[in-house]
């Protein structure tokens, strides 16, 4: 069959961007502002991915709407999957972005092994299409994975935390056109582009209190989808990314030295050097923890003191936390484990609706109440709940809000 990818143009990059910033904000929109939860979300979107993925791969060539379709379901999907042993599990990012790297680097191993080859202009054969979707998708949950822990270790903001992956990308390119190979260029500019558009969405939607445009996630995604129709759009009409069958018969890959590959790979193992030690300083500065950092939200617990939420937030939405939680705890001590779990979610679901809004009216406060409320999810959700602790989160968030 012809190829089923794209040639790597401008143009393939500008639209992977707004795909990787879709599959943020879609996802907090659904999950967040529309109340569904993750678990709901991601089930949705599982079979929305089935079903794309299914066509994708029915097709024998490339054609631009199926592919940006799946893509754009395949962030949403990575995300959501990342975000659930997040926030669901308790997984801790470091653990996830370890995992998710070793699984790549797994698929990328059996895919050479088995094809001799990782080049998408070799994308000819359903073996290695599904390799390449399953690369893929790992690249989409590691992606996300390692821009929450940046984001988490260093606390940067909207808008600051945008330069690192685009300037790494830029390092990137500058390796490529100097000789480094092509492979390695196009699947860590892969990689790096989800937590550009990831960022890139936060600061879109965040409320300009935050430094955000305050746009909203519902206006981010649909702005952000019908840029992406748009370039599918021109990309149909135009063919300007089709890979041309004869062209890419002669195509040699390997038209760099190897002398000057290896060289290039030394550049980039200084480029990470320098990325890792920007992220370890910054995460020595003074900084308000992002993602729910458990221990941050336990240091500043006591700069609200007990009861006075109210004078912090409007008390309409503190009585509105206040009476979750304290139905979350009264089916604790009654020993009704799922029920607590279910009505916990009720508190994440509203908590991190009203987030954007009451983080701009006080955001220590917020802080402080986010780091609670982290810890009470938490307690209900791990694998063998303690009621002691469970209760003790409880009673301490409570304690809070009066």
């Amino acid at each position: 069959m012809l190829s089923k990818v794209p040639e790597v143009t401008l143009w393939f990059w500008v639209i992977k961007i707004l795909c990787t910033t879709v599959g943020e904000s879609f996802a907090d929109w659904m999950a967040t502002t529309l109340g569904l939860g993750l678990d709901v979300t991601a089930t949705l979107f599982t079979g929305v991915l089935v079903a794309v993925l299914g066509r994708q791969l029915r097709m024998n060539r490339y054609v631009p709407v199926v592919y940006w379709s799946t893509v754009v379901v395949l962030s949403v999907s990575g995300t959501l999957y990342t975000d659930i042993l997040t926030d669901d599990l308790s997984v801790p990012l470091a653990v996830s972005t370890s995992v998710f790297a070793v699984v790549l680097a797994g698929v990328f191993g059996i895919w050479y092994a088995r094809e001799r080859t990782l080049s998408i202009h070799s994308i000819v054969t359903t073996p290695r299409e599904v390799f390449y979707w399953v690369a893929v998708l790992v690249t989409f949950a590691l992606g996300t994975a390692v821009g929450d822990w940046v984001l988490q270790l260093t606390g940067w903001g909207p808008g600051v935390s945008v330069l690192l992956p685009a300037g790494l990308i830029a390092a990137v390119v500058l390796g490529w056109r100097c000789g480094a190979n092509a492979v390695l260029s196009f699947w860590s500019a892969y990689i790096l582009t989800r937590p550009l558009g990831a960022n890139l969405g936060d600061w879109f939607a965040s409320p300009t209190a935050d430094h955000g445009l305050g746009v909203g996630t519902a206006v981010t995604s649909v702005v952000f989808l019908v840029a992406i129709a748009a370039v599918m759009v021109y990309l149909t009409r135009t063919r300007r990314d089709v890979i041309d069958a004869d062209a890419d018969a002669v195509r040699t890959e390997s038209a760099v030295s190897s002398g000057r590959e290896r060289l290039m790979v030394g550049y980039f193992a200084v480029v990470a050097l320098v990325a890792v030690s920007l992220v370890g300083w910054a995460s020595t500065q003074p900084h308000e923890s992002v993602g729910g950092d458990d221990e941050a939200g336990a240091q500043v617990s006591m700069s609200v003191a007990p009861g006075t939420a109210s004078a912090h937030f409007p008390p309409e939405e503190v009585a509105k936390f206040r009476t979750i939680a304290q139905d979350t705890l009264s089916k604790v001590r009654a020993g009704q484990q799922s029920e607590a779990k279910m009505r916990v979610k009720d508190l994440e679901t509203v908590w991190d609706k009203d987030e954007s809004t009451l983080r701009s009216i006080d955001r220590a406060a917020w802080t402080t109440l986010d780091g609670q409320i982290d810890a009470v999810l938490e307690a209900i959700r791990a694998r063998k709940p303690d009621p002691s602790a469970e209760i003790g989160a409880l009673s301490s968030l409570l304690t809070s809000l009066g």
